[in-house]
């Protein structure tokens, strides 16, 4: 929706009444000036509910988007409204915990409404003595184990879009999505 064609919308000033006594009763100023308060009724209105517009959840669909982009927040516009918002609107926490098991665990909660379990590969190598040469350390892949935690079954390519987007660049992500969480007894 724009703001700058709502029908019916009233001026909360319309110009007609400031205008002189003269032009008071004049039917060429009162539509002339009718016509400037059509336009001016959603300026108004934008004006008056402006801190609105900055918060998430009270914020216009279309400034919600360019609201992300103010705090570096990718939205699908295939997600739902709510889902936009939250993510929005949790923008510093998300940033907080960007790449780290964290992070990527409530950003697949919030948008999917998925549970996960993810093991890290490590990538960490030690001596047992000093001047010894650790081995090298292994390459680093992290296994992300996804569930639903409403019971829809989850898109894979959703799954793996989240993935990809939380998951450090220098590390590989695997990603099995499980009908329920690891050690939960079937039956």
């Amino acid at each position: 929706m724009t703001r700058a064609a709502v029908p019916g919308l009233p001026s909360p000033h319309p110009i007609g009444e400031l205008l002189p006594a003269l032009f008071a009763e004049d039917d060429f100023a009162q539509r002339f000036t009718a016509g400037l308060d059509t336009v001016l009724a959603p300026v108004f209105a934008t004006l008056d509910n402006l801190p609105a517009y900055f918060q998430p959840r009270l914020a216009p669909g279309d400034f919600l988007d360019w609201l992300a982009s103010w705090v570096a927040v990718d939205v699908d516009p295939a997600w739902p409204d709510e889902v936009r918002r939250a993510v929005v609107g949790r923008a510093m926490e998300l940033h907080r915990w960007r790449g780290t098991r964290r992070g990527l665990t409530e950003r697949l909660r919030l948008v999917l409404g998925a549970g996960a379990e993810i093991t890290d590969g490590g990538g960490v190598s030690w001596a047992s003595a000093p001047g010894h040469v650790p081995l090298p350390a292994h390459g680093g892949e992290v296994l992300v184990r996804v569930w639903p935690l409403g019971g829809a079954a989850l898109d894979e390519d959703q799954v793996l879009a989240v993935v990809r987007a939380g998951c450090p660049v220098h590390l590989t992500c695997r990603v099995e999505i499980v009908p329920g969480p690891p050690g939960r007894a079937e039956g």
